[in-house]
């Protein structure tokens, strides 16, 4: 699951665009607004707070050393206990009020300087599809509204609680290279947390069983190795160690897709992110993908995104 999931990530060119320390006394209330392609991340360092997230229309309640995650950018009101979400301020008021010009601690609220919370926040970006749906990944699209990891435990705390202390030495520091260093710790927590919670999901969860089956894991990590080769469903089926009818119905079955649909998809990112990223031409990602023809492959990836390979790489 780890380089299946190391793959995704590259692929779908995930970023720490924006981070950030925080300190925040009672009363308190800031409303996060949505984005699109965005991920969240808070840590609290210090104290305790209420997150509410929108969607779901649940408050909940952080210590120190917990780490939500809002992996599709959802709004959400970060909040002291006296708050409610309705009383929360935007987030634009509260930097123009605190006077935060994106250097520093972010330093809001009231006088009770006892009752200090400290975050780190970080935001990152995703080079998402076309008209803004999705991640590009059913995997990370199929991820819940939030991830709440709690006093880490003793298999997850170390690591998470190592790069989490590193991010905040970091961040806002004197010392040379400490902006990009917070930067990619970011990125590294984002992935982990991420992997904490795919390796404590069962095979039955709703969302991401497909990922959670062995079998299907083992094929799709296959294709993830060698996404140009001449895949099949019978060979798909052979790395999962099944029949091809099994395999092509239990796929289907758990991954909302026909096992074809699910490597032209990931094709066709994988095409995304050479045309922007390492700057293919056309032929090239016919090539990198397994095409035989630039105009087959054109015409798989504009029934895909709605837009030719040459206007998409000029639009990114």
């Amino acid at each position: 699951m780890l380089d299946l999931l190391s793959d995704i990530l590259t692929r779908l060119s995930l970023r720490g665009t924006f981070y950030f320390r925080t300190s925040f006394t009672p009363p308190f209330g800031i409303q996060v607004p949505a984005f699109e392609n965005v991920a969240r991340f808070h840590f609290v360092q210090r104290g305790e707070l209420k997150v509410h997230v929108s969607t779901t229309g649940e408050t909940l309640r952080l210590r120190q050393g917990d780490l939500i995650l809002i992996p599709h950018g959802a709004a959400h009101a970060l909040l002291c206990n006296e708050v409610q979400p309705l009383e929360a301020l935007p987030l634009e008021q509260v930097l123009q009020d605190s006077g935060y010009q994106g250097d520093g601690v972010l330093v809001y609220g009231g006088a009770d300087e006892g009752r200090d919370t400290q975050l780190i926040c970080g935001h990152f970006s995703f080079s998402g599809p076309p008209g803004g749906r999705g991640t590009g990944h059913m995997l990370l699209d199929r991820l819940p509204p939030f991830i709440l990891i709690e006093n880490y435990g003793e298999e997850a705390g170390a690591w998470i609680e190592a790069t989490l202390r590193m991010i905040g030495s970091e961040v806002g520091g004197a010392r040379i290279g400490g902006d990009l260093i917070a930067l990619k710790l970011s990125e590294v927590l984002f992935a982990q947390a991420i992997r904490a919670y795919l390796e404590h999901q069962s095979p039955s969860d709703a969302a991401l069983a497909g990922f959670a089956d062995p079998r299907i894991s083992r094929a799709l990590t296959a294709f993830h190795h060698g996404p140009a080769q001449d895949w099949s469903v019978e060979s798909l089926a052979r790395e999962a160690g099944m029949s091809r009818t099994a395999f092509a119905q239990l796929f289907a079955e758990k991954m909302g897709a026909t096992p074809m649909q699910y490597l032209t998809s990931w094709r066709m990112q994988i095409a995304c992110h050479g045309l922007t990223e390492s700057r293919w031409n056309v032929a090239d990602a016919a090539a990198e993908v397994g095409y035989a023809s630039e105009a087959a492959f054109s015409r798989v990836f504009k029934k895909q995104l709605g837009v030719s390979p040459a206007a998409y790489r000029s639009m990114h």
